[in-house]
């Protein structure tokens, strides 16, 4: 991060204070895992909430009082914020001394306020800019209902100083309360315990007694509506899709009692899904008692849920136990995703958690080729810097994560490996955890002392060094030995209609579309689409589809390829696309003028990795869409 430190030295902007003589508010003199927090110094162990929803001017603003863990008795507590207007800054009740430093990059602003050693909360007052980052305004045009205004947050990795002034770093815990004011009609929903009815006044309290990073604080605003699944689960969603969305995820339950008793007893009281409108980034985030979810799920057949799958796993590992630094990320997800695919077995069968695996394995592979199998970035254990988080790929984190854990069961067997991780989250609940912590542990419960296993393990390679180890597991799946005999046919010449295709569910249509040869003439795809029908299918069959499209130049696809990339707003199925565009200067153009249309209703996530790829700061003035 040094590069940020000159900014940090920089004259700061002075807060009212009542004394005669101001205190000295020092600003913070380095950057630790992407944040102006000194929370060894000074921490918050409980954050509480006023927050008023301003649909008309875009805002979100109100209060957060903190309270103070002064560990070192010092004299200056500090918070990230990104783009907020401070207008009041108070401890236990009297007027305090505050600075604003500089604006740096993507990190914000360090807010500095004077504290006494004695001081146990400080209180402040704010409101968001229209750009904040971690929060999307949508219109009613934007959602299913057409009639009322959306508002969600997303504040992983370091979004949440755009909504709130936090400790915004993974490894600092705390309790949060809040008290949310929103026009008539409208429901307000948290990562914390929710109302499930609209009521009158349009105030909801909420109350989150687990401490979580603030990467996990979440807020949604809309005509949202709930269904009950079981006595622990639920959905809320907008009116129109809050039904199917009941019967896409009714085994809920199930997955939550299949995740206890492998990894013990679920610690967040609740488990329920709030399904956003289709500009959300992701597949889901694991936001603590509310896992945020895409409409691209609710496909109908219930074949897209090991997302769902995914971010309930996340209760456990990142939730519980959590990432201390971002360099550490691989001990969110490459645990999140084994657990993923071990609770598809129980519910789904073997066979369904091989395929998962395997088209897993097909992400890695595409990283490995766009970035290079031997990049550094293709470690588990990272070494950021200064560069921004949300800029490196993560598929390896996922994915090679998955597959070393898994190498460590296959080595030990379930029934050594399995009490081991049980253990684990079990002795470090409510604690962040570093690779090195890690390590140290696993050598000592799991190895037992046994340098000479992990040294045959290879253990540090696949910690420490980029691409996979010649002892990978290697993922086998019947089923998809059985598509790619369809695959050979279709290639020999067979037509569509006489491919062994009954029974085929969105795993194995990934796979055959993945894998026919590049580009394939138009009069085949014509078969493929009349038989078929890809283009009415599921947006993750779509991702598959559409490249084969671009590949062949298939002009008749391409107002679906369109319609599919202004309607949907998760990255991961836009990307591939984008970057198959992207490689002959004809397609260039056309998604550039596609994205014009599309940018504006892209949550910032995806406009960043999509900018890059169409190198959207290059699009020119003259004839061209400047980049918002």
């Amino acid at each position: 991060m040094g590069r940020y430190l000159p900014a940090l030295l920089s004259i700061l902007v002075l807060g009212a204070c009542s004394k005669k003589q101001q205190e000295v508010v020092t600003p913070p003199t380095s950057v630790t895992d992407y944040s102006y927090a000194r929370f060894d110094e000074v921490a918050v162990t409980h954050m509480d909430m006023d927050l008023t929803v301003d649909f008309d001017n875009q805002k979100i603003s109100g209060t957060a009082t903190f309270d103070l863990d002064n560990k070192a008795g010092a004299n200056v507590v500090h918070f990230d914020t990104w783009a907020l207007r401070i207008l009041d800054v108070t401890r236990d009740g009297k007027t305090a001394s505050w600075s604003l430093g500089d604006s740096v990059a993507i990190l914000g602003r360090p807010l500095s306020v004077a504290i006494l050693p004695e001081t146990q909360h400080v209180t402040v007052t704010y409101e968001t800019g229209p750009d904040a980052r971690g929060v999307q305004w949508l219109s009613p045009a934007q959602t299913l209902g057409k009639k009322s205004p959306y508002v969600y947050t997303q504040s992983q990795s370091y979004h949440a100083r755009s909504w709130v002034p936090c400790q915004d770093a993974p490894a600092n815990r705390f309790t949060y309360t809040a008290r949310v004011h929103v026009p008539e009609g409208l429901l307000a929903t948290m990562s914390a315990s929710n109302p499930t009815e609209k009521n009158a006044e349009g105030v909801y309290q909420f109350e989150m007694k687990q401490p979580i990073p603030s990467y996990l604080l979440a807020l949604a605003v809309g005509d949202i509506e709930f269904r009950e699944i079981g006595p622990r689960t639920g959905v809320f969603s907008e009116p129109g899709m809050v039904d199917k969305a009941a019967a896409e995820f009714s085994d809920l339950e199930k997955m939550m009692e299949a995740a206890e008793a492998m990894l013990g007893p679920y610690q967040w009281g609740r488990y329920d899904v709030l399904v956003l409108p289709p500009s959300f980034p992701f597949g889901g985030m694991e936001n603590p008692r509310l896992t945020f979810a895409t409409p691209v799920l609710i496909a109908g057949d219930k074949s897209l849920v090991s997302v769902i799958v995914h971010e309930l796993a996340h209760s456990w590992s990142g939730n519980l136990v959590t990432n201390a630094t971002w360099n550490d990320f691989w001990l969110n997800e490459g645990f999140t995703t084994y657990f993923e695919r071990r609770l598809d077995e129980v519910l789904y069968g073997r066979e369904y958690m091989e395929m998962q695996a395997l088209l897993g394995k097909r992400d890695l592979d595409l990283d490995f080729e766009e970035y290079g199998a031997d990049n550094q970035d293709m470690a588990l254990k990272l070494t950021l810097g200064d560069r921004d988080v949300e800029e490196i790929p993560t598929t390896a984190a996922y994915e090679k994560g998955y597959l070393f854990l898994r190498l460590l069961e296959e080595s030990f067997g379930r029934e050594k490996f399995d009490p081991f991780l049980r253990e684990y989250f079990d002795t470090h609940a409510f604690q962040t955890m570093t690779t090195e912590r890690f390590v140290t542990y696993m050598k000592e419960k799991l190895f037992e002392g046994n340098e000479a296993l992990y040294t045959e393990l290879t253990v540090d390679d696949w910690i420490y060094k980029p691409g996979l180890p010649e002892n990978s597991p290697q993922p086998k799946s019947a089923r998809f030995d059985q598509v790619d005999a369809q695959i050979a046919a279709f290639n020999k010449g067979t037509k569509a209609a006489r491919l062994k295709t009954e029974g085929w569910t969105s795993n194995e249509w990934q796979r055959f579309l993945d894998n026919l040869p590049q580009p394939v003439s138009t009069a085949r795809l014509t078969d493929l689409e009349d038989t078929f029908h890809f283009e009415t299918m599921n947006a993750v069959i779509q991702r598959s589809w559409f490249p084969n499209v671009i590949a062949a130049k298939y002009e008749a696809a391409y107002p679906a390829l369109e319609q599919f990339l202004l309607s949907i707003g998760r990255r991961y199925l836009l990307r591939p696309v984008y970057l198959k565009l992207a490689e002959t200067p004809q397609g260039l153009e056309w998604a550039r003028g596609v994205y014009a249309k599309a940018r504006p209703g892209y949550h910032s996530i995806t406009q960043q990795g999509i900018d890059e790829v169409l190198k959207w700061d290059e699009v020119a003035t003259d004839g061209g869409t400047q980049p918002q």
